[in-house]
């Protein structure tokens, strides 16, 4: 197996020894510092591989990262844009408020059913789930009246 070379600058080394020995990291980051400290020593890789338990490839996209962007690319994850959020929280406190208005006659209290089928009636949240209401109460900091959770098929 080839060996791959890298040559680590003194500051670069010195903060890869910080990130080995302390501070609060991801096991992902410290293995990928362990790779670039070890790389940068000659280590070769079926012995960095044995020993951290990774893949050859792994070894290849540290060293990669790190000649593209140095140790904040090779070492921690690059923040990913993920899926945006469907609802903006103009309408999250639309649905927080339905929540904390008056339960329709015939409830004591809102359902989350009851809820849903509130909310699809308010403009732009026609299509809004029930496990959707759901997540969008649960993110509120204060505790709101109680809600019960009836499902399908329960009522």
């Amino acid at each position: 197996m080839r060996q791959t070379e890298l040559h680590l600058s003194d500051e670069d080394r010195i903060a890869i020894d910080e990130i080995r020995a302390k501070g609060v990291h991801h096991s992902r980051e410290v293995n990928r510092a362990h790779t670039l400290s070890c790389l940068d020593r000659g280590i070769p890789e079926s012995q960095i591989m044995n020993v951290l338990g990774i893949g050859r490839t792994a070894v290849w996209r540290t060293r990669a990262a790190y000649l593209q962007g140095g140790i904040e690319l090779a070492v921690f994850d690059v923040a990913r844009s993920g899926r945006p959020e469907q609802y903006d929280t103009d309408a999250q406190a639309r649905v927080t408020a339905l929540a904390c208005s008056t339960p329709p006659e015939g409830l004591q209290r809102w359902t989350i059913v009851a809820l849903e089928r509130a909310a699809r009636k308010e403009p732009g949240l026609n299509g809004v789930s029930r496990e959707t209401v759901r997540r969008m109460l649960k993110k509120r900091p204060e505790p709101l009246a109680p809600v019960d959770v009836v499902h399908r098929g329960t009522q």
